[in-house]
């Protein structure tokens, strides 16, 4: 019996003692106080055990041959779908014009809805040629007219700018450019007009209004915390005209998520540059022109 007794007093947890069961308002209050600060170190370590941050390192990019997807997405309101036009320029000055494009331009009325849409299949000008430099108001005006074939589908088109400009139409271009990663620059200008067709329908460069807002200007997938520095300018001009250029500097990027996908994509860096037009300019402005250097990072 004197082995079970001595079983029965062992006790791992003893009980306190009566004076210390004694239940107050102050030790209630302490007591609540300190589930508090429990709850809240527990809430505010299993935050920082759930919360993702990004890790930036370099490394030199060693591929060679892919393509650079070119998001556009932008407005010009003072301008018809009809003079407009896309085109890319690689670093040896070769016109690109077999590129694989998905364009397309959304004619706007004067109250920004949509009224009508073209796709686009390729670039819409074909040669490297239409500069718009002082050579070509060097020619014969009627020399040129014949050169240039200026019939009645020209005619057709005047008039048809003419008409939508009057109704305050504008355009917006979208998709996607597939372009050569290699420095080049592409284009979103009147460029493609005749230069004939043009003096007719503007009367001049000065008139020429490459008012536009950058919705969207990308070169490649997005991911979370990326920053395009292009997205929602604003460029409006009043009674001027002139060329915008934007100076881009591209960075391949790779981005890792914690399941250990990768993304690629591409960063940049932007310098604006505006060129306004005078009356002695025999150049033609450009609705927009982005200058892209491709670099390897």
């Amino acid at each position: 019996m004197g082995v079970k007794q001595a079983i029965k007093s062992l006790d791992a947890f003893p009980r306190a003692e009566e004076h210390l069961l004694q239940k107050t308002r102050s030790g209630a209050l302490v007591s609540v106080i300190g589930l508090g600060i429990m709850a809240t170190l527990f809430l505010h370590e299993l935050t920082y055990y759930l919360h993702t941050y990004t890790v930036h390192q370099m490394s030199v990019d060693l591929t060679r041959g892919q393509t650079l997807p070119i998001h556009i997405n932008v407005t010009f309101p003072s301008l018809a779908c009809d003079v407009l036009s896309v085109d890319a320029i690689d670093m040896s000055g070769k016109h690109e014009v077999d590129l694989d494009t998905n364009i397309w331009k959304l004619r706007l009325n004067s109250h920004g809805q949509i009224i009508g849409t073209e796709y686009l299949s390729d670039l819409v000008e074909k040669e490297h040629s239409h500069n718009h430099d002082d050579k070509d108001h060097n020619h014969d005006p009627e020399q040129k007219l014949h050169s240039h074939g200026f019939d009645e589908d020209a005619e057709n088109l005047i008039k048809k700018v003419k008409q939508a400009l009057t109704d305050g139409e504008g355009c917006r271009v979208y998709g996607v450019l597939d372009v050569q990663r290699v420095a080049g620059n592409f284009h979103i200008s009147v460029h493609g007009l005749n230069i004939m067709v043009a003096q007719m329908i503007f009367e001049g460069a000065k008139h020429v209004n490459v008012s536009h807002i950058i919705h969207d200007l990308s070169f490649g997938p997005k991911y979370p915390g990326i920053h395009n520095p292009l997205d929602g300018t604003v460029r409006i001009l009043h009674e001027s005209s002139g060329i915008f250029k934007y100076y881009i500097k591209i960075v391949p990027t790779e981005y890792r998520y914690i399941s250990k996908e990768v993304l690629p994509t591409n960063q940049f860096s932007v310098t604006e540059y505006f060129s306004p037009m005078n009356d002695f300019d025999r150049s033609w402005p450009g609705s927009l022109n982005h200058m892209q250097s491709y670099e390897e990072g």
